[in-house]
């Protein structure tokens, strides 16, 4: 079952994080967190003026929502449909990028590894809290993002 989350303009510009509350919060009350792994998309209407060519992870409000959102629930990769592309979203939203016809979305290579060391860290932990089995599921989310992590990484912490 998909997870949307609704953000409007007026949201974005008032940094108002209610709608993802409005979704994320009854989850951890019910306690049934574990049981939506990877399935929340986002449904971002922002309408850009005509002839803007920026993405959406170009746009500051919307990246500075998305900040926001990630200090409140910074364990949020684990709900994100990483298939649909949200992972790779999400990132672009919270990591320095250029975009290539080519190539596509190129994020920084240190603001990307700094990124995921830090999931990594608040993930690990945060899953542990859950009793959710962590290790397997963040070596697919690095993978996602084009890392390889060894198993002895994860001895050290």
């Amino acid at each position: 079952m998909t997870i949307t989350i609704a953000i409007n303009t007026d949201a974005v510009n008032t940094l108002d994080l209610s709608p993802a509350h409005t979704v994320i919060n009854p989850l951890l009350k019910e306690g049934s967190i574990a049981s939506h792994e990877q399935q929340l998309k986002f449904a971002i209407e922002y309408p850009l003026e005509p002839g803007d060519p920026r993405e959406l992870s170009e746009i500051p409000e919307l990246r500075l929502w998305f900040i926001r959102l990630d200090a409140k629930y910074p364990w949020l990769p684990f709900l994100l449909d990483w298939k649909a592309g949200e992972l790779g979203r999400y990132t672009a939203m919270l990591v320095p990028h250029q975009f290539s016809a080519k190539e596509g979305i190129q994020y920084n290579p240190e603001a990307l590894e700094i990124f995921l060391m830090h999931k990594i860290f608040v993930l690990s932990d945060w899953l542990k809290q859950q009793d959710i089995p962590w290790q397997s599921r963040l070596k697919s989310m690095a993978q996602m993002l084009g890392y390889e992590l060894d198993d002895a990484f994860f001895e050290m912490f």
